[in-house]
């Protein structure tokens, strides 16, 4: 388990390389990029940023190097942020996450329509048998107190 200090300087590294990322980092070869997780070493001298891509393989591995090249750029920003003996030396690493999640959400849903429809059939059915019962239910009601008034 992380200690609060290390957590705490994961998130100020993962705000600052995101806000670069986004606004300060002009290369041609960062787009499409979003920072998901750091992991910062208990000794606090290295972190691992974790990058989504959005686009093909060659896409996101000219955009890691892309990163990699900005690294010590990034590393004087963190130096900036966060005050510490040592500033976090960054190393990228490609996420797989998002699009493994992706891929697991489409073929979910290549499979639940199927279930979806027998789902819903069933439901129809259920229902329809309901409304027959409170139909009989309700006679079965009324025949008790006729009974009750007749007395």
């Amino acid at each position: 388990m992380s200690s609060r200090r290390v957590l705490k300087a994961a998130q100020a590294v993962r705000e600052v390389v995101g806000m670069a990322i986004i606004a300060d980092l002009k290369d041609p070869r960062i787009k499409d990029a979003t920072v998901t997780m750091v992991e910062v070493s208990p000794d606090m001298r290295q972190a691992k940023v974790h990058v989504s891509v959005m686009g093909d393989e060659t896409k996101q591995n000219l955009c890691i190097k892309g990163l990699q090249s900005s690294a010590g750029y990034l590393q004087s920003k963190i130096g900036n942020r966060i005050d510490t003996r040592y500033t976090p030396k960054i190393q990228f690493v490609l996420d797989k996450g998002i699009k493994n999640a992706m891929t697991v959400a489409r073929i979910l849903e290549e499979v639940l329509p199927k279930e979806e429809a027998a789902k819903e059939a069933a439901a129809a059915k259920e229902a329809e048998e309901g409304k027959e019962f409170a139909d009989s239910s309700l006679g079965e009601a009324e025949s008790p107190s006729q009974d009750a008034e007749a007395n």
